[in-house]
């Protein structure tokens, strides 16, 4: 079970990269490039829930607070977070270079960072769900990169609300 909930949570926290590089994509950017911007987001997604972890720890050993309680209203937030950005309008990506690239990576891994806080109330192996993470942030951003220009708007808008309402879902399973 530990797993599915693990593979689940890391193809929630792909979408957000997915539909953002659905966008870069449009750019028609080199494959180079789309294998370092897809390398740069699974680095982040490997090392902020880790970063997040220790955080945690530290705020669940100083801090007598239910974990279970602090991942789903962590796993809502985001959820709610992803679901209201389907309803603003983005704004177009334009070509940056690397360290607009490294920005990006950040910020679609923020919520990865939000994750590791609660991480070890969902598994002991911290390194598995940091992989687990980085694999399919890689993959969901190549992916998303290399079909960009052949998926409209709407599509990118549809993953992102399902990665969202996924989170929430989730979230429900440690409240209850």
């Amino acid at each position: 079970m530990n797993l599915f909930i693990l593979i689940t949570i890391a193809i929630s926290l792909s979408m957000d990269a997915f539909t953002m590089s659905l966008a870069y994509g449009t750019l028609n950017i080199s494959k180079k490039d789309i294998i370092l911007l897809s390398s740069i987001v699974g680095i982040y997604h490997f090392i902020m829930p880790l970063i997040g972890n220790l955080i945690g720890s530290f705020i669940f050993s100083e801090i007598p607070i239910n974990p279970d309680f602090i991942v789903a209203i962590i796993l809502i937030l985001i959820g709610i977070e992803m679901i209201l950005d389907t309803l603003r309008e983005k704004e177009s990506l334009k070509y940056f270079g690397i360290l607009k690239m490294i920005l990006f990576g950040f910020t679609v891994s923020i919520d990865s960072f939000s994750i590791g806080i609660g991480l070890k109330n969902i598994t002991s192996n911290l390194v598995l769900s940091s992989f687990l993470f980085t694999i399919f942030s890689f993959s969901f951003t190549l992916l998303g990169s290399l079909i960009g220009s052949k998926i409209n708007q709407l599509f990118g808008v549809i993953s992102t609300l399902i990665g969202g309402i996924t989170l929430i879902l989730i979230a429900l399973f440690y409240i209850l």
